[in-house]
């Protein structure tokens, strides 16, 4: 934060606790000259106000308080810019990417640096670690089961399930059927391939869609012919003379989804026959598509699952649709 926020804090918090303490010494006094327990004079409701003093429990509890905010203050982060004193911190402040943040998670935990996060990573790793190669290796240890077989254990895929919906869900969903733009892998129907090494191959580096934009090429016209033509490869009623021009545009878009539209799983091209569409299978979402194209991203979890977690999510992910 700048300098002039930092100062501002820091004299907000440090004047809020001394401004209470001050309060506490003020109101302990006594003003009225009063012998103690003497009424006031103030009666509200048949009530009597006593000249009495703060509650000393009461009056130490709060001097505590302060004295360990202060503590507290000088010790961690909170006022402003100063870290504290013994150097801790939530996570790697500031790193901009996955490199520069397992770099400074290696330099956190090779200094014994203070950082919560990376401690507790490496707790985590000690409790839960062994668990997870107990489900994902074969008995020696170093071989992985195989995912299909990993996919019939009912107690690992409900520890695949949990990896899944802590990082999966948010784009497919908790029930994993997908939503406009993200896949729904219940359905059998996949861009890469379904089966147990395409899943993994696919969680570990991720995936980048990029069907290139046809509008500028075909015109509006054009994407209009061929829009119906895709839609005539599911069966759907369209305008015969327009879907026969579009066939013959279509060549420019068989590069990717072949010649019969049924896609190219190596590419991820979907299938266009099959009625299932990625981001809407209505005229104007298919006309959106082929005018503007598409792009979607999926990021790769090798390096932050780490393959063990990953092959056990592929399991579950397997499982959805395979698990009899």
């Amino acid at each position: 934060m700048s300098t002039f926020l930092s100062v501002f804090v820091t004299v907000i918090s440090l004047g809020t606790i001394f401004g209470c303490l001050a309060l506490l010494i003020w109101c302990s006094r006594d003003k009225m000259g009063m012998e103690e327990g003497a009424p006031t004079g103030h009666t509200y409701d048949g009530i009597a106000e006593l000249n009495n003093p703060l509650p000393k429990w009461w009056t130490y509890l709060f001097i505590f308080m302060v004295v360990f905010a202060l503590i507290y203050l000088a010790l961690y982060p909170g006022l402003g810019n100063f870290k504290g004193l013994l150097g801790w911190q939530s996570s790697n402040q500031n790193v901009r990417s996955l490199e520069e943040y397992h770099a400074a998670s290696a330099d956190a935990r090779e200094q014994g640096k203070l950082v919560q996060y990376e401690r507790e990573m490496v707790k985590a790793d000690e409790v839960f670690g062994a668990k997870f190669r107990e489900l994902t290796y074969e008995a020696d240890g170093t071989t992985y089961r195989a995912i299909a077989d990993i996919a019939l254990d009912e107690n690992a895929t409900k520890v695949g399930q949990r990896l899944f919906l802590q990082n999966c869900a948010q784009c497919h969903g908790s029930d994993a059927r997908g939503a406009r733009g993200f896949p729904n892998l219940t359905d059998a129907d996949w861009l890469y391939g379904g089966t147990p090494e395409q899943i993994k191959t696919t969680l570990l580096h991720g995936r980048k869609g990029a069907m290139p934009a046809w509008g500028a090429s075909l015109g509006e016209d054009g994407v209009r012919e061929v829009t119906s033509y895709v839609l005539s490869l599911s069966g759907r009623k369209v305008d015969a003379v327009e879907a026969q021009k579009g066939q013959a545009r279509f060549a420019m878009c068989a590069a990717c989804h072949g010649m019969d539209g049924k896609g190219n799983q190596a590419m991820g091209a979907p299938n266009l026959t099959d009625g299932i569409w990625l981001y809407g299978g209505s005229r104007a979402a298919v006309e959106d598509s082929v005018r503007n194209g598409r792009g979607g991203v999926m990021p790769a979890w090798k390096d932050i699952l780490g393959e063990d977690k990953v092959h056990l999510l592929a399991s579950y992910v397997y499982s959805l649709n395979n698990s009899k």
